[in-house]
């Protein structure tokens, strides 16, 4: 891994917005612009184990495709699996610079970490709301 690259951190939009159960499956394509909003503050400041800046890049899925990248977040729409995206972007990424996937889909946890990438929970960019465990 080159010492000086911004780490890549994808996050398994799919995966992390159906993990607090908050209505996400009314509007999905609107979850998923609330997850791609609240993901913009750790382009800077990072996540554990990759301190800021990193690149954050947002795979969504299904009803959520089509939602615009803003600054901070690129946004990759999955013309399939998002999980086989995320996986050929990991297998990319993490020789070269490092990549940090957020997701807690145990399948691709196994499928990226043997690229060399780390993975991460979803509630380390998704907090549980006020109550929930």
């Amino acid at each position: 891994m080159d010492d000086g690259a911004v780490v890549l951190v994808i996050v398994d939009g799919a995966n992390v917005v159906g993990s607090v159960p908050d209505g996400w499956w009314r509007d999905r394509r609107g979850a998923a612009e609330r997850l791609r909003d609240a993901l913009v503050p750790y382009a800077a400041h990072g996540v554990p184990g990759a301190p800021g800046p990193v690149e954050i890049l947002l795979v969504v899925e299904g009803a959520a495709r089509g939602v615009a990248s803003v600054p901070g977040v690129e946004v990759a729409s999955a013309p399939g699996s998002g999980d086989d995206l995320i996986a050929g972007l990991a297998a990319a990424a993490a020789p070269e610079r490092g990549c940090v996937v957020v997701t807690a889909d145990r399948g691709l946890r196994q499928r990226v970490e043997a690229y060399g990438a780390r993975c991460v929970g979803p509630r380390t960019v998704r907090p549980a709301p006020e109550g929930q465990p």
